[in-house]
């Protein structure tokens, strides 16, 4: 039986759910099912008819974006409402209009790191005294202006300070660079389309035509250029949604405008108001000391938070003599539950302000046995491999990509130096051309000499490969470049385990291609697949299955729920951080991030603070944060050291480690394996008594050895597709030469080593 829509929604939540035309404020408390609104509204406005084109909902992780189509899948079925995160809405704007803002629709999008070398690329250049202030300072202020919608050309510095003097001659450069390698950063991304939007009515009254329902999440965390955007789309139409809370507003720092959301019924006059002040997710002991804590604040919107969940523990506050006695005793605790089975080790996690804290936990839950998931640490996509493997993509899709041609001109090494480089990058200067066509250009340079411009040449050759593979599969693409590169001998020639780590992050990288490839049906577009790694979001690789403790920032654990959190380090200078103790504005933003982390709790929640704690290089003696005298003293336990059993006094029932359906099955279930593929060795196939079964395509993996009964031994340098269409391409060693085969009709054998070979 189909549950309708509605039935299972509170009158709260049904009636932000139903307001159909006009602009909306969701006032969303955590954990009061503001997704769940946010879905049923779609579902809903689609049940009156609304066609899915004419909605557009935004987000601010992809993971946020993953579960609302997820949810609206099984509400809508077959329905495809456009769900996306404000940057990758903004990437798609852009490629449709690039050039009005002076781009070309193959444009790249720099990270993080490529737009820290792109600026330190810029200062290179510098005609003149260069800036004393760090890059980092450098590259924080123009985010701050482009957030504010402060373009290179408007950009005024306020009258005596240095900075900002600094900032007024670095910008411009910066962003001739970016003009200059057809690139943009993040924050490109939504200044560029407001601009766009403004610059161009035409453009604007179109896009406010085409999506005429706008709902956007976590409204709090827009910035003044997010903010213009929305607005800008929903003048025509102003049936704008926006969802948040104020008291969760926890990214000032990056450009995030509290004022968007308090002010946001001046914007909208008339504008409804919907409260869901109703928690699911938390006992009413947690939400107490929530509430009183937040309470402190000015500059927010009242609610009145309460749930049905019961009273459940006290909250803990735990004072340990040092951090180490803090990790320690943490980590024991978590033990104790899992090994008890009252719980699993995914139910834990704990938080810290700053990355750097993280240290300590490791190595205790290690000497525990606790496994765990290190969120926020060096991402994926930022491992040095990953990076070098994407720029020759980058390059091959955006031949002015500079940034991504001096990553990789010499690396692997390929005897191309940096007196070289220097030349190539005069050569291009010299003549306004691009650093690629300067390679192109190497028999001209007469201070290259002839064996260096032999080295450039094939270079340049091997991106000319690499971009007429543009067509290709990324999976094809990706496995020429490690194979053509020569980057996989690179790091298979020292033995190391740390590049036998890199190879494996390699691999990993191609399976994620091969994923790409499922859902774009073969063969997507470069810039599609490099968005999705660039625009890449703080916990994307969070695995929430994955039965291991949680280790990340408070920042990063925002919109996340765990049944026990541990909030650490809870110390003045930390909590709140002491760069924003004396600014009212920025103290406000410190209590909302620990009141976002006392709302991730479920059923427990303890905070604890080290009496001295080694941090910067010294050990100090600590002071508690004075955000622990704010907290309402009835629902709180102290405890000195790790005195106190509060798990163990614990009354409800905890579910069984193995109750789960989807939980791996007891020590001694009998679960069917699945069968092994006949691997050929490479002593049986030069004996001649290679098997004959037939061997599943997906048993091939990139840079395998393999054996054709006619052609002899080759090895794969490339594969594309899935299931009965995967396809390898073999380059057959000693003749020269290379084929593509079809694996499910062919005869190739996967190669192993012998026992005992290394």
């Amino acid at each position: 039986m189909v549950i309708p829509l509605l039935d299972t929604l509170t009158p709260a939540q049904r009636d932000a759910v139903t307001h159909f035309e006009g602009p909306m404020l969701i006032l969303a408390g955590p954990g009061s099912g503001k997704t769940r609104v946010v879905t049923h509204r779609i579902a809903w406005l689609l049940d009156q008819g609304i066609p899915c084109h004419s909605i557009v909902a935004l987000t601010f992780t992809n993971k946020a974006a993953e579960e609302m189509q997820a949810r609206l899948a099984c509400l809508a079925p077959g329905k495809r409402v456009w769900v996306s995160t404000f940057h990758r809405f903004c990437a798609k704007l852009l490629r449709q209009h690039a050039p009005l803002v002076g781009l070309q629709e193959n444009f790249t999008i720099f990270d993080t790191a490529d737009s820290a070398q792109a600026l330190r690329r810029a200062l290179e250049k510098w005609h003149g005294e260069p800036p004393r202030f760090t890059p980092n300072a450098l590259r924080n202020a123009i985010s701050w202006a482009k957030n504010h919608l402060l373009t290179a050309r408007n950009y005024q510095p306020r009258h005596g300070d240095e900075l900002d003097a600094a900032v007024g001659q670095v910008y411009p450069a910066y962003q001739k660079l970016l003009a200059e390698a057809n690139a943009v950063d993040f924050d490109d991304l939504l200044l560029h389309v407001a601009e766009l939007l403004r610059e161009n009515p035409e453009v604007r009254r179109s896009l406010d035509e085409r999506y005429r329902f706008v709902l956007v999440d976590e409204y709090q965390d827009t910035n003044l250029a997010q903010y213009a955007i929305v607005r800008a789309i929903s003048i025509d139409y102003p049936n704008l949604a926006v969802t948040g809370d104020p008291d969760q507003s926890i990214y000032g720092w990056r450009g995030a405008n509290l004022g968007n959301i308090l002010e946001f019924d001046r914007d909208f006059p008339g504008a409804k108001v919907a409260r869901l002040e109703q928690n699911y997710r938390s006992t009413q002991r947690i939400l107490s000391v929530a509430a009183q804590l937040i309470s402190h604040n000015v500059k927010r919107k009242e609610k009145a938070l309460f749930t049905d969940n019961g009273e459940g523990a006290p909250v803990c506050v735990v004072k340990f003599p040092t951090q180490q006695d803090e990790a320690r005793a943490i980590a024991a605790k978590i033990a104790g539950e899992v090994r008890s089975g009252r719980r699993r080790a995914r139910d834990f996690a704990v938080f810290y302000r700053i990355n750097a804290l993280s240290r300590a936990f490791e190595f205790a839950l290690r000497e525990e046995g606790v496994a765990f998931q290190l969120v926020h640490g060096l991402e994926f996509f930022q491992r040095r491999e990953i990076k070098d493997t994407l720029a020759y993509v980058q390059l091959a899709g955006n031949p002015r990509n500079e940034i991504a041609l001096l990553r990789i001109i010499n690396t692997p090494p390929r005897g191309i130096g940096p007196t070289t480089v220097r030349r190539l990058t005069a050569h291009a200067s010299a003549r306004g051309m691009s650093l690629l066509e300067a390679a192109r250009d190497v028999e001209k340079i007469g201070s290259i000499k002839r064996a260096g411009a032999a080295k450039v040449r094939r270079f340049v050759k091997l991106v000319d490969r690499l971009a007429a593979l543009a067509g290709a599969s990324m999976e094809e693409l990706l496995g020429t470049v490690v194979a053509e590169s020569g980057y996989r001998e690179y790091l298979g020639q020292s033995g190391s385990a740390e590049d036998e780590d890199r190879l494996a992050n390699i691999e990993e990288l191609l399976t994620v291609a091969r994923e790409f490839d499922e859902r774009h049906g073969g063969a997507g577009p470069i810039e599609a697949f490099l968005e999705e790694t660039s625009l890449v979001s703080d916990t994307d690789d969070w695995e929430q299955a994955a039965d291991r403790v949680t280790l990340m920032t408070l920042h990063a654990a925002k919109g996340l729920e765990f049944p026990v959190v541990f909030i650490t380090a809870v110390e003045e200078g930390l909590i709140p951080h002491e760069r924003n103790r004396d600014n009212p504005d920025h103290l406000e933003e410190e209590r909302r991030l620990l009141f976002v982390g006392v709302t991730r709790a479920q059923e427990q929640l303890q905070l604890s603070m080290a009496q001295y704690r080694h941090f910067r290089g010294r050990r100090r003696m600590t002071i508690p944060s004075h955000f622990l005298m704010e907290l309402p003293r009835g629902e709180i336990e102290y405890a000195d050291s790790c005195a106190g059993t509060w798990m163990e006094a614990e009354p409800p029932e905890v579910e069984p480690v193995f109750s789960r359906c989807d939980e791996r099955p007891p020590p001694h279930s009998t679960v069917p394996r699945r069968a092994e593929p006949a691997i050929t060795t490479a002593a049986n196939m030069l004996s001649g008594d290679a098997p004959e079964a037939a061997v599943s395509p997906d048993a091939f993996v990139q840079g395998m050895l393999v054996c054709h009964p006619a052609r002899g031994l080759g090895r794969i340098v490339a594969l594309s597709g899935g299931g009965a269409g995967r396809k390898a391409t073999v380059e057959f060693l000693g003749q020269g030469r290379r084929e593509s085969l079809l694996l499910a009709q062919s005869p190739l054998q996967p190669v192993a080593r012998p026992a005992g070979n290394p």
